[in-house]
């Protein structure tokens, strides 16, 4: 015979399981770089040149370096979309094309800002603490 408390906690496992699994992957790009720009759509929108996307660049030690634009693999020195990667560095890359020069940003709405660290106090000075004896 079953214990009905071990077939319950079963059956609650199996259902956590399914519902678990269906989840969306946190590490998954959004879907709107995963679909197809149409230029028509794309308009003033602020989309990067000919609907090209910097997705992810690889820099590997000894080796060549290559970034994934709009899905595609390209070398230093490849084509993409009738332009050639001539500078890739971790954040950016740049293609040289028949319209001009264009610079592929990974994360383009990001802007950097240096962070100051404050300096570190001298040993054996002491701060007076207003408020203590």
């Amino acid at each position: 015979m079953v214990d009905p408390m071990r077939l319950i906690a079963l059956l609650l496992l199996v259902g956590a399981t399914s519902a678990f699994a269906q989840q969306a992957d946190p590490t998954r790009p959004p879907a709107a770089w995963l679909a197809p720009v149409d230029d028509s759509a794309r308009g003033a929108t602020g989309e990067q040149a000919g609907g090209l996307r910097l997705q992810s660049v690889l820099m590997p030690q000894g080796g060549r370096p290559v970034a994934v634009i709009g899905g595609k693999t390209v070398a230093l020195g490849g084509r993409v979309g009738g332009a050639t990667l001539i500078r890739l560095n971790e954040r950016e890359a740049v293609l040289q094309g028949a319209d001009g020069v264009t610079h592929l940003y990974l994360t383009p709405d990001v802007e950097k800002q240096m962070i100051e660290t404050p300096k570190p106090r001298k040993s054996g000075t002491s701060v007076p603490v207003k408020g203590l004896p």
